[in-house]
């Protein structure tokens, strides 16, 4: 396998692109809605008009046909343009993904050329109140019907984007018929359909992406709700948990270099004592220290990526989770810095940055927490006993 450092000059070129658009909106945008409880429907819109959303969608469903790495850069790019979309680690990452992958010839037709537009967005519900993300702990469960079909029962929670999203991809358990276990399944479920309700959950965020309990009291689903194989769901579980990992990371990324940047140039532009404060050791140090730990992260998801879309996925599962790490944990170091940076000013509303002070702090929880990403590392990349 040969190594390349640098991306191709397509991937340089939509990066370029995508940022061009990114701050034509800007993160003032972004603020405005967030705070008006809004979304950022018309930077999606046009995204997906121009074909950033459905980059890594095949192009006989009228995607870009490229891989996550496409993808994970669009991402990142609106990020540090100010505008990030949480939903895009959501459906066109995991949901068009696992569709694309393990979807009916039917699923593909109806579901995928709207992935590639932008036209559809899809939720994922896999966390549960007593089971967190942990697959064989859920109890979401789904029973067939009577004459076909599946009936749903559970709860979900912190499912994100489900007001604007047209479909959730649940995660649910089926009964072996031939061990009595239950197993987990993926289903296709409309946000219209009888029995889901979902409630707002109150957040000191300020996001255009709000978070949601959400509720299946006996959802009737046709047949063809289920993706993919009932037996192999593990298996397509992660299919679409290791880009929602490298798509966290390209999130994190994204931010970083949003502050990183400000930082950057407030440290050029303020001066005191007949100086710029950037020639001060005690704030040059701290931001060179986060432009290396960036760089490191940012070659980590490049990885990831490079792993997931060659068909190597358990190796871009160990990649995918050290990706995650390092990126959530330089976003927060850029964000305390580049505040520290501008002192009261930091804080001010005019500088966008304190707004972002409890946003980076997620990526640390999810889409999987540290310390889960710390027993993968442990029990995968160095064969130590299972702590759990």
């Amino acid at each position: 396998m040969t190594m390349n450092f640098t991306e191709p000059e397509e991937r340089l070129a939509l990066r370029k692109a995508v940022a061009e658009l990114g701050r034509s909106y800007g993160y003032e945008y972004y603020l405005e809605r967030a705070r008006a409880g809004g979304h950022t429907d018309d930077l999606w819109d046009e995204a997906g008009r121009l074909g950033y959303l459905g980059v890594s969608v095949p192009e006989e469903y009228g995607g870009g046909g490229a891989g996550i790495g496409d993808l994970a850069a669009v991402c990142e790019e609106f990020c540090a343009a100010g505008t990030p979309m949480l939903l895009m680690v959501v459906s066109p990452a995991i949901c068009a993904t696992v569709i694309a992958r393990f979807g009916t010839d039917e699923q593909k037709q109806h579901w995928l050329p709207g992935f590639a537009e932008g036209r559809v967005r899809m939720s994922f519900a896999i966390t549960e109140p007593d089971a967190g993300s942990n697959s064989h702990k859920i109890t979401t469960t789904a029973r067939r019907k009577e004459g076909g079909g599946w009936v749903l029962n559970g709860s979900k929670v912190f499912i994100s984007g489900v007001d604007e999203a047209d479909a959730v991809l649940v995660v649910g358990r089926t009964e072996d018929a031939r061990t009595g276990k239950l197993k987990p399944a993926l289903f296709i479920v409309p946000t219209d359909a009888p029995g889901l309700e979902y409630t707002r959950i109150p957040m000191d965020l300020v996001s255009a992406d709000s978070q949601f309990s959400l509720f299946l009291d006996d959802v009737t689903l046709p047949a063809d709700a289920l993706v993919g194989s009932e037996d192999a769901a593990i298996a397509q579980l992660f299919a679409g948990l290791n880009p929602e990992r490298i798509m966290g990371a390209a999130f994190s990324i994204g931010i970083a270099r949003y502050a990183l940047d400000k930082g950057v140039r407030y440290a050029k532009e303020r001066s005191v004592w007949g100086a710029p404060i950037g020639s001060h050791q005690g704030l040059a140090h701290p931001l060179a220290q986060v432009k290396i730990e960036l760089e490191l992260a940012k070659l980590m998801t490049q990885k990831a990526a490079a792993l997931y879309d060659s068909g190597d996925d358990f190796g871009a599962g160990e990649a995918a989770n050290m990706a995650k790490y390092a990126g959530a944990e330089v976003a927060i170091k850029a964000v305390d810095q580049a505040v520290q940076v501008h002192g009261g000013n930091g804080l001010a509303s005019e500088y966008g940055l304190g707004t972002l002070l409890g946003a980076v702090r997620v990526g640390r929880i999810a889409p999987v927490s540290r310390e889960m990403v710390l027993n993968f590392v442990a029990q995968h990349s160095l064969d130590l006993p299972k702590s759990y």
